[in-house]
C-alpha cells in the first residue's frame, strides 16, 4: 500500500498534485532546485509564485535534494518537459528501489522525438512506470475542483494501483494501456491551445475557433495514430478533453501566449512577462518536426511553426489556412 510520494518540480502542477496525494497520503515530498521556495514551503506551507493565496497541507514538506526520492515508493516526474533527462538522469544516479513507482505528468515531446516516458525509461529501466494526462489545469485541481484524468500504463495491475491512489471524492481518475496516445495528445493539443489564442487576440470569434479546435482533433488524431497512439485515445480525456480545457481556459498558459502573439506581441517579451514554461512554444518545433518526418498533412500545426519560428503574421498564417484548397471533412 502507498501511503507516502515524491514529486519531482515545485511548480503550479507539481504543486496541484501534491494537494491531490495529500488526501490519499501521509506525507507528499516536493523536491525543487529553489531552496526559497522550498523554504516557504516548509515554512509557510504555500507556493505563492505558483498557486497563490492557497494554504497547503502541513503533510506538504519540499526539499532541494533529489535523493531524499529514494525514501518514497512513488516518485511523480513533474518538471518541464526540457528538464525530464536531466531529472531521469539524476534520479538514475541515487540509489533508488526497482519497485519505486515511476509517474511522467509533464505534457510534451523532446527535440528528437522522444516521449517523457521513453526518457524516463531509458534512464530507469527497471521501475514500475505510468504516465497521468488529461483536462487538468493546476489551479482548480489544487482547490479541489471536479477534474477527470486518465492513468495509462501496460501493466492493468499498475494503473488500478494508481487509480487507487489518485481517485478521491473531486477526482476520477480512468485507466488506459495507451502510454503513446495518451502522452501524445497531451502534447500536441498545446500546439492547438497557442493557435486558440492567436485566434482570440486577432478577434476572429467563436465560429473560428470552434473550426479550430474541432479541425485540431482531426489532425491531432491523424499525426497521434502515425506516432503509435489508439485512435479511441483522442477522443478521450487526454485527446479531445484536454484540447477543449487548454484551448478556451484563462488559466492555459499556452492560450495565453497565443492571444498575446494574436494582439501583435513578440514572442519573448511574451514568454517573460509569463514567468512560467509554455510548453507549446518548444513543442511545436518538436512536433513540427516529427509530423513532418513522419509524413503527416499537419497544416495547423504548420500555420503555427510559422508563426513563432519563422516570423510570420499570424493574419497571414490563419489567412492561408482559410484559403487552401478544400477538401472532404473526413479527409
Amino acid at each position: 500500500m502507498i501511503t507516502r510520494a515524491a514529486i519531482l518540480g515545485t511548480g503550479s502542477w507539481g504543486t496541484a498534485l501534491a494537494c491531490l496525494l495529500a488526501h490519499r497520503l501521509d506525507e507528499v515530498c516536493l523536491i525543487g532546485r529553489n531552496q526559497k521556495t522550498a523554504d516557504e514551503i516548509n515554512q509557510n506551507h504555500s507556493n505563492q509564485h505558483y498557486i497563490p493565496n492557497l494554504s497547503l497541507d502541513t503533510k506538504i514538506i519540499a526539499s532541494t535534494d533529489i535523493k531524499r526520492a529514494q525514501d518514497y515508493p512513488l516518485v511523480l516526474f513533474v518538471v518541464p518537459t526540457s528538464a525530464t533527462e536531466a531529472s531521469a538522469s539524476q534520479l538514475a544516479s541515487v540509489d533508488l528501489p526497482e519497485n519505486t513507482i515511476l509517474v511522467s505528468c509533464a505534457k510534451g515531446i523532446s527535440a528528437n522525438g522522444e516521449r517523457m516516458s521513453q526518457i524516463i525509461h531509458r534512464h530507469l529501466p527497471n521501475n514500475p512506470l505510468a504516465v497521468l494526462s488529461g483536462p487538468n489545469h493546476a489551479e482548480e485541481v489544487s482547490r479541489n475542483l471536479a477534474t477527470c484524468a486518465v492513468i495509462g500504463a501496460k501493466e492493468k495491475e499498475l494503473s488500478e494501483q494508481l487509480q487507487d491512489v489518485f481517485t478521491t471524492n473531486f477526482f476520477r481518475c480512468y485507466t488506459s494501456d495507451d502510454i503513446a496516445g495518451i502522452e501524445l495528445g497531451g502534447a500536441i493539443k498545446n500546439i492547438f491551445s497557442i493557435a486558440a489564442g492567436i485566434a482570440d487576440g486577432i478577434g476572429l470569434g467563436d465560429n473560428a475557433i470552434a473550426a479550430l479546435v474541432t479541425r485540431g482533433l482531426a489532425e491531432m488524431t491523424r499525426l497521434g495514430t502515425a506516432l503509435g497512439g489508439q485512435m479511441e485515445t483522442f477522443i478521450g480525456l487526454s485527446g479531445v478533453g484536454d484540447l477543449m480545457a487548454t484551448c478556451y481556459s484563462p488559466h492555459s498558459r499556452n492560450n495565453r501566449v497565443g492571444k498575446a502573439l494574436g494582439k501583435g506581441g513578440n514572442l519573448d517579451d511574451i514568454i517573460a512577462n509569463l514567468g512560467m514554461v509554455a510548453e507549446g512554444v518548444p513543442n511545436t518545433k518538436s512536433i513540427y518536426d516529427a509530423g513532418h518526418k513522419a509524413g503527416v498533412r499537419i497544416p495547423l500545426i504548420d500555420a503555427v511553426y510559422q508563426i513563432l519560428y519563422e516570423k510570420k503574421s499570424a493574419v497571414t498564417a490563419l489567412e492561408e489556412l482559410l484559403t487552401r484548397d478544400t477538401r472532404p471533412e473526413t479527409d
